[in-house]
């Protein structure tokens, strides 16, 4: 909770500075939904009732496409048995697009890493490591062709297989937000979902909003690169975003599909800008995974041609 708040303020100092004197400062909301600190900052109108459609939209889709809430069309996949299971339009999308992805990463990306996730503890600070059994048999069950998909069905052959969407669902939430508000005539705005910035236009005055990336680690939130956007999206994956310490080593959450521990190829953060939020989302892990090298031939694919990333190494 402590380096949420400290991404929030990064993410809260960088646009005010954006604001310039005399600007009056945006109408702007602030909640804790996705399991992150989420915000909604609009600087060309003064209507509240946008913010609070913003947040119904966010929330509406996490109760749709979290593997956690009891309901979801992801939980209800992933308790199914193998059973198929009829799911809305956008969640047949995402599991569609995260499939193609896997296909073209051959694995490296998979949604289905989550029973190997769910061994894993990032989240209290603990030095804790799965059994090798335990983790050898979650590893079984990682597999997307495993995952049918038939218009809004979805089954997974392997009933013991569950999926997460952790990767992509905060982005695709940023850009249907974004969607809703162009609609209603909102034409400068920045909607931040837990380090998933999406930008709507400019700032009022015509300049690109800023949007600061944290030195990875560093205590004091020192900003090693400033990124200006208009009409497009910035997320991060980073070794330092959930993570414990063991014997100098950082175990971090972003998991290898092969082997079950965390990704160690000398890659220690990335940064994309996209013009959908939602590749910019899924980027960040793909090119944190494949790592430098192998991330630039991923960016060269015509699907993500205009995207751009900056990586740090460690």
């Amino acid at each position: 909770m402590k380096k949420i708040f400290s991404g929030l303020i990064l993410f809260i100092l960088i646009s005010l500075l954006t604001v310039g004197c005399g600007k009056t400062q945006p109408i702007s909301k602030y909640d804790f939904c996705l399991d992150t600190i989420c915000s909604v900052a609009i600087y060309d109108s003064d209507d509240e009732a946008l913010l609070e459609e913003s947040f119904k939209i966010i929330r509406n889709y996490e109760k749709m496409l979290s593997a956690t809430v009891s309901g979801s069309d992801i939980y209800n996949i992933n308790n199914s048995e193998g059973e198929k299971v009829e799911v809305a339009d956008e969640t047949a999308y995402l599991i569609s697009k995260s499939v193609h992805i896997s296909a073209i990463t051959d694995g490296a990306f998979d949604i289905t890493i989550y029973p190997v996730s769910l061994l894993w503890d990032f989240k209290s600070g603990k030095s804790a490591f799965p059994e090798e059994a335990d983790l050898k048999e979650a590893l079984s069950h990682v597999g997307y062709e495993n995952i049918v998909i038939e218009g809004n069905s979805v089954t997974l052959k392997d009933p013991d297989a569950k999926l997460e969407l952790g990767a992509i669902a905060k982005g695709y939430i940023a850009d249907k937000v974004c969607e809703m508000l162009k609609s209603r005539g909102v034409t400068s705005a920045l909607i931040n979902l837990g380090g998933n910035v999406a930008a709507i236009g400019t700032l009022p005055d015509g300049r690109d909003f800023k949007v600061g990336v944290k030195k990875p680690f560093d205590a004091e939130n020192n900003v090693i690169k400033v990124l200006g956007i208009k009409d497009a999206a910035v997320a991060t994956s980073g070794i330092d975003e959930r993570y414990f310490e063991y014997n100098g080593e950082i175990y971090h959450h972003i998991l290898d599909t092969k082997t079950g521990y965390p990704v160690n190829n000398g890659v220690s953060q990335v940064s994309v800008v996209s013009e959908l939020a939602e590749d910019a989302d899924v980027l960040s892990t793909v090119l944190f995974i494949l790592g430098e090298d192998e991330g630039k031939k991923t960016l060269e694919l015509d699907e993500f041609r205009g995207s751009e990333a900056f990586f740090i190494d460690r």
